[in-house]
């Protein structure tokens, strides 16, 4: 018998969810905004795709239109509050930033979770549901860093994705093991959000490829041409 939720409990649960990790993304795109000297409606631009870039993603994929992002105000509202108030108040959130780096591994754990829930909620299977969560809460810094020509954090080696996937797959085992919604919600939240923040405090990162060695003298090699060979033979 498949697990019940109480629609209008889950729905006013992930409101909450979505609207904090939307104001902690925007405030990181806000930030990338200001340390590339973007004018007020650039910074505005990356605080609103920040926030809302992996939100509109999960909905438009579960056939949610017109998604939250665009038709809620609150939305909206969060995101430009977000990009203003960094705008204006750009060296206080500076001095900040290793507060905000917390609140960016607690948004990514809100992102995550609720991403998971509204795909069990549709009744997607348990790896669905974990994709769709990671995808929600790396979708707005993926997108935040392309806009400013920069390789995305999620693919440089940084413990991000990783520690996303590592929430989802607590809230899918507590649906499986049909343990109240919140508790699943709160233990991979925090489960998340530990993994990142032990990453950013002790520098934790995935291996990274390296490219093959290249031989600094290939003279040395029994076959390699020498200068002779190199320079040609005289005929055209």
């Amino acid at each position: 018998m498949p697990l019940r939720y109480d629609p209008a409990l889950i729905a006013s649960f992930l409101v909450v969810l979505d609207l904090v990790g939307t104001f902690v993304f925007a405030l990181s795109g806000a930030m990338s905004g200001v340390r590339h000297r973007l004018d007020l409606f650039g910074v505005l631009v990356l605080s609103f795709a920040a926030g809302n870039a992996g939100g509109l993603t999960r909905d438009l994929l579960l056939g949610a239109t017109p998604p939250p992002g665009i038709s809620d105000w609150r939305y909206i509202g969060v995101s430009l509050a977000a990009g203003l108030l960094t705008f204006f108040c750009a060296p206080i959130i500076r001095r900040l930033r290793s507060s905000v780096l917390v609140l960016d591994a607690a948004g990514l754990a809100v992102f995550a979770v609720s991403g998971a829930l509204k795909a069990l909620a549709v009744g997607l299977n348990p790896i669905a549901a974990m994709l769709l969560g990671v995808l929600t809460g790396v979708g707005g810094g993926m997108l935040r860093d392309v806009l400013v020509s920069e390789t995305p954090a999620v693919l440089r080696g940084e413990l991000y994705a990783s520690a996303a996937l590592a929430g989802t797959a607590v809230v899918v085992l507590g649906h499986l093991l049909r343990l109240p919604t919140p508790t699943g919600a709160i233990v991979g939240a925090i489960l998340c959000f530990i993994l990142r923040f032990l990453a950013i405090r002790r520098g934790w990162r995935l291996p990274v490829a390296r490219p093959a060695r290249r031989s600094t003298d290939r003279a040395t090699e029994p076959n390699a041409a020498g200068p002779a060979d190199l320079a040609g033979d005289g005929r055209a």
